[in-house]
């Protein structure tokens, strides 16, 4: 039996790849109750702390489930985004003077204490900016971690149906076999009712625009925004009509697509799908949060991807 657990634990789409590639979750981490529920309700055999991964020291999680064999998290990348025009100026302040930004050293810690086989922390290429890629190999090589790999994938090599460009730190190379095909937009919710209709698919509800919104959105073509914003170093676009024959653009947090063909927001079900999630993940808690955490995740087509890779170093 092959164990992991997550620090940074969401809605589960890390794990929920670790679990498809036939880990055994024995715990996850997360602070926010609603979002804890979801975790536990997509993973009622895994215990589920809720508190702050600042707040957990290493001896808690060995005394609940043991070492583990695999750590996994996702830290927050507000600190790091180039989405984020508030994030510090300096790089390394970024990881030792952000309160968010620090969450990183305490993923270390951890993995220091525990000592798992392998371990794998994903975040935003811009953790790699500046002096910040040396530190954090600094970091982990005072607890035990001397050869650390930063590797670069992006989520649609691995059928996933949106574009993410994402960098997962180990102690490990990780080159996942690439998948055969590209998934569109429209492979990914074509065959979803119409989500007014009679169904049984969770999550699939309409969500109500006002008459201003909707005349507004019912002129954007394909590719095109209603919102643009100012990140750090571009500009950002959101409300986008996805085109239904191509990728998806990244799904981050703050993202809401209007479906290809109907002028309306995708529904939580279509948004998740766009992350690889299946049908049966369900997501607890308001829309707002809803499509806040999907975005948040690591998509569960790559999550499956690495943790396959994990696997075949381990055994």
């Amino acid at each position: 039996m092959l164990t992991v657990i997550d620090l940074f634990c969401g809605v589960g789409g890390f794990t929920r790849g670790f679990k498809d590639a036939g880990f055994t979750v024995l715990l996850g981490v997360e602070k926010n109750q609603t979002i804890a529920t979801t975790f536990h309700m997509n993973f009622p055999e895994s215990i589920v702390l809720v508190e702050d991964v600042q707040e957990i020291h290493s001896i808690e999680i060995e005394r609940l489930v043991g070492m583990p064999d695999v750590v996994i998290g996702s830290p927050p990348c507000e600190a790091f985004t180039r989405a984020n025009p508030k994030r510090k100026k300096n790089p390394i302040d970024r990881l030792y003077s952000d309160p968010t930004g620090s969450l990183i050293l305490d993923f270390i810690r951890i993995v220091g204490d525990l000592k798992p086989k392998i371990f794998v922390m994903e975040n935003v290429p811009g953790i790699l900016e500046g002096e910040l890629k040396d530190a954090i190999r600094y970091e982990f090589s005072q607890v035990g971690y001397k050869e650390i790999f930063f590797n670069i994938l992006f989520a649609e090599d691995y059928c996933t149906p949106s574009h993410r460009r994402r960098v997962f730190i180990s102690n490990i190379p990780i080159e996942p076999p690439k998948c055969d095909k590209i998934i569109t937009v429209w492979d990914a919710i074509k065959d979803l009712p119409p989500p007014g209709s009679i169904h049984d698919i969770p999550n699939h509800i309409p969500i109500t625009l006002s008459p201003r919104k909707l005349r507004r959105i019912s002129k954007l073509r394909w590719g095109e925004g209603l919102i643009k914003y100012i990140g750090s170093n571009k500009i950002y676009t959101n409300l986008v009509r996805l085109h239904p024959y191509k990728i998806a653009p990244t799904v981050m947090g703050s993202s809401r697509f209007i479906h290809p063909f109907e002028n309306r927001l995708l529904t939580v079900r279509e948004q998740a799908r766009l992350m690889g999630f299946p049908d049966d993940h369900i997501f607890y808690g308001g829309y707002e949060l809803q499509y806040n955490t999907i975005g948040e995740a690591v998509p569960v087509t790559l999550a499956r991807a690495i943790a396959k890779v994990v696997k075949s170093k381990i055994t």
